[in-house]
């Protein structure tokens, strides 16, 4: 009988079908920024993070892009729903502030403050950023604009993170790029921020997935 049972036992283990691994689980990615992130102006599928998104699945990345944007946002507006931002748990986090800020001639010190405590705590909690870049305005004149310029750069190379110098790169002043405001751009705008910006995003993703455990 016990020969018998063990039969049975062994036979209904080789026909009961293995179950295949489960897919590793995408890179998440969140792009903590303002209107330029949120995607003021556009439909929620032409905006940054959804375009971003795209275009790294066409390039065979497995990244879920979450848009932390919020329309007129500054830097200090990004650094009080950090810890919020984070509960979506993202391995990599663009950052994506600053637009506002030298909009409304905001004190740079300022702003760098904020940056420096958002990208240290990214990094206390271990998760990777990535800084993009802002330009202030020239009418501001160049008492303002260059030590504002020069925060990203300066905090880039402090804390060691990759710098996407201008997230506007291409765009800025680009009428046929941009919303009737000339500020944020349309949707064939953001096609080319991410097109532009695609290399560094890829470059980091293929980075932090070899760290992932």
């Amino acid at each position: 009988m016990r020969t018998f049972l063990l039969a049975i036992f062994f036979a209904g283990a080789l026909l009961t079908p293995l179950k295949a691994p489960a897919a590793q689980e995408p890179l998440r990615l969140t792009v903590l920024g303002d209107s330029l992130a949120a995607g003021y102006g556009l439909a929620p599928d032409e905006a940054f993070p959804a375009q971003l998104e795209q275009a790294l699945r066409d390039a065979g990345c497995r990244v879920r892009v979450i848009n932390a944007g919020v329309s007129g946002d500054t830097s200090a507006g990004g650094l009080a729903r950090l810890e919020w931002t984070l509960a979506d748990a993202p391995h990599i986090v663009l950052v994506e502030l600053g637009a506002n800020d030298a909009l409304r001639g905001l004190d740079p010190e300022h702003t760098q403050a904020n940056l420096d405590a958002i990208l240290r705590r990214l990094k206390e909690r271990g998760v990777r950023p990535i800084l993009a870049g802002m330009l202030a305005p020239r009418n501001l004149g160049s008492d303002y604009y260059i030590p504002f310029d020069g925060l990203y750069p300066q905090l880039a190379k402090q804390h060691q993170v990759p710098l996407y110098p201008f997230f506007l790169e291409g765009v800025a002043g680009v009428p046929e790029l941009n919303l009737p405001d000339g500020i944020h751009p349309n949707a064939q705008g953001v096609e080319e921020i991410v097109r532009r910006i695609l290399p560094l995003i890829k470059e980091v993703a293929a980075q932090t997935k070899g760290e992932k455990p």
